[in-house]
């Protein structure tokens, strides 16, 4: 078991849903249980796998774990392009660009616990 706070790619991912809880508050009030939620769930549950990843027993649930966050950034990649569309009705997020080196993080070290 290793402590997630470490991890380099839980710390980007963390900066990546700050962001994405910032980009989403000026976001129209009738987004605020589509587009905002889910945005910030799936923001929120690339860190929460990590972590949950972390406090497992080994190498091989913890790469599992790193695989379902890949999976919710890219959910979350979607979102944000979803958001993009939108135009002058929402607003843009501005997520930094360490949404893909979290994602290249996890999946390295997925390959390698494996």
């Amino acid at each position: 078991m290793q402590n997630f706070r470490n991890l380099k790619v839980w710390a980007k991912a963390h900066k990546v849903t700050l962001a994405a809880y910032k980009a989403t508050e000026t976001f129209p009030k009738t987004e605020q249980y589509g587009l905002t939620a889910q945005i910030r769930r799936s923001a929120a549950s690339v860190c929460a796998n990590i972590a949950e990843g972390c406090g497992r027993g080994g190498r091989i649930e913890f790469a599992r774990f790193l695989q379902i966050a890949f999976g919710s950034a890219s959910e979350l990649e979607y979102h944000l392009i979803l958001a993009a569309t939108f135009g002058s009705s929402t607003p843009r997020p501005t997520v930094p660009s360490t949404e893909q080196s979290s994602r290249s993080s996890a999946c390295s070290r997925a390959s390698s616990a494996s």
